[in-house]
């Protein structure tokens, strides 16, 4: 089942047809430049006007709904600018996000700070603007303690992380509600449930619960369990205290995304009725709800295109050695069993390719023998001057650059197609040029360790 407005994931790959032979056409990709990212707008807009429908089909009228991009998964400014004129704020989880974040201009009544680890000075930020702050742990919320009482008048909305240990799913590091997870509270742990009670009890300004059971590889049954665990504490906590203290539910995200095929599955629309289903109270209207999604926002509008730049053999299997591997797909080439991509193939002008099936190996240009996006895949054969594309890439891949053998950033750019079907792009990201990265690596500083060897010193100055 597709997750697309149009009800089909056939449309969103015309247009990625069209993006790639454009791109080669209009000189995006070229033998100076051999790999970029390509940003579906469109398809962007596409997926967050399916979130904000199926929380909307199930949710009472009038109840308070933000949802919230998770930045980790796309950290671009214009990325986070396009979202939050379709209506999604923002979760951030560092003081580099938020700043992104407010770079784009998402309001702080618009954001959540949530990480395992905010320092002082950051919880002191938030407060100050009126961000959404979610405490971790219980030397967290001591910190908020003395904040607020130095800080009376914040409009920051405080609430407490809790881990339901529900349990894991197919990929353990992204599984967030094991038993022994590092995010919230663990509910099961002895004590632990009373003590959120009492926390909240003592703190009339907590007024949220926030949970998140994980992303990739956790089923949606799974996700709800997770999600009914926090609605039922609430439910406890505003019984004891005698009013709805709990006003909002912090449900978090981790919609998985089909890496298998151009259909979006499983939907936001499907994954609604499974939560309405199993915690009908959190539809009906006393409850704000907050939505933490990241990868299912963007991941089917990313692609990654890479030229070919030789075509080998070796063992008798051919290998298309290609300027994309660990630097743009680093999940992949380490964890190839977890986050399987597919390829495309497209020829010199960026037309799909046609011919037999051939079983080859697409290597990326990083040295070691590891780096490799595909091993063994049947495609159309790739040739020198061809491009690969990896595909679902637009969460998680090229804007989490891994700067092995000092690797360059790629350049990102959005597009959009006209009723005509030609193709226009905006930078949303410049190719990192050789000399920023030669700053990154301290060339400012090129002399100091030979100076401070010579002075037997620390060599500042």
């Amino acid at each position: 089942m597709s997750g697309d407005l149009d009800g089909t994931g056939t449309e969103r790959a015309v247009r990625r047809d069209g993006a790639v032979r454009a791109a080669v056409e209009q000189g995006l990709l070229r033998p100076d430049v051999p790999i970029v990212g390509l940003l579906d707008v469109a398809g962007i807009r596409e997926s967050a006007a399916a979130l904000r429908a199926a929380f909307d089909a199930v949710t009472a009228p009038g109840t308070p709904v933000l949802h919230a991009f998770a930045v980790k998964a796309t950290p671009l400014v214009p990325v986070v600018r396009l979202l939050h004129e379709e209506g999604i704020g923002v979760e951030v989880a560092s003081p580099g996000e938020l700043a992104l974040a407010r770079a784009a201009g998402v309001p702080p009544e618009r954001t959540v700070l949530d990480s395992p680890a905010k320092t002082p000075a950051e919880l002191r930020e938030a407060l100050e603007l009126g961000i959404a702050v979610n405490a971790d742990n219980p030397q967290e919320l001591e910190r908020l303690d003395a904040l607020v009482k130095s800080l009376p008048d914040t409009a920051s909305p405080l609430g407490i992380r809790v881990n339901p240990q529900v349990g894991g799913g197919s990929i353990e590091a992204l599984s967030t509600a094991t038993a022994t997870s590092k995010f919230g509270v663990a509910l099961r742990d002895e004590g632990a449930r009373e003590w959120v009670v009492r926390a909240c009890l003592d703190r009339p300004w907590l007024t949220r619960l926030h949970t998140h059971t994980g992303s990739q590889g956790i089923p949606l049954t799974l996700m709800a369990e997770g999600v009914a665990a926090s609605y039922a504490l609430a439910e406890e906590i505003n019984e004891r205290a005698g009013r709805q203290q709990v006003d909002t539910l912090d449900i978090g995200g981790g919609l998985p995304v089909n890496f298998a095929s151009d259909d979006e599955s499983p939907t936001y629309a499907e994954y609604a009725r499974v939560l309405r289903e199993a915690v009908p109270g959190l539809f009906d209207g006393r409850y704000g709800l907050v939505t933490e999604f990241g990868r299912s926002l963007l991941a089917k509008h990313g692609t990654v295109v890479a030229r070919v730049e030789y075509a080998k053999s070796a063992g008798g299997r051919p290998v298309a050695v290609t300027h994309a591997g660990v630097q743009v797909a680093t999940r992949t080439v380490y964890a190839p069993g977890a986050w399987p991509l597919r390829i495309a193939a497209y020829d010199g002008k960026g037309l799909p390719k046609e011919g037999p099936a051939v079983v080859q190996d697409v290597a990326g240009p990083a040295c070691f023998a590891g780096d490799l996006l595909a091993v063994g895949r049947a495609m159309p054969l790739l040739e020198q001057g061809d491009y690969a594309a990896a595909l679902d890439t637009g969460a998680y891949y090229f804007a989490h650059h891994y700067a092995y053998n000092s690797l360059a950033r790629p350049g990102v750019y959005g597009f959009v197609s006209d009723e005509g079907g030609d193709i226009a792009f905006a930078t949303v990201r410049e190719a990192q040029r050789v000399e920023e990265i030669v700053a990154e690596a301290g060339g400012v500083y090129a002399d100091a360790l030979t100076v401070a060897d010579r002075r037997g010193g620390s060599g500042r100055s």
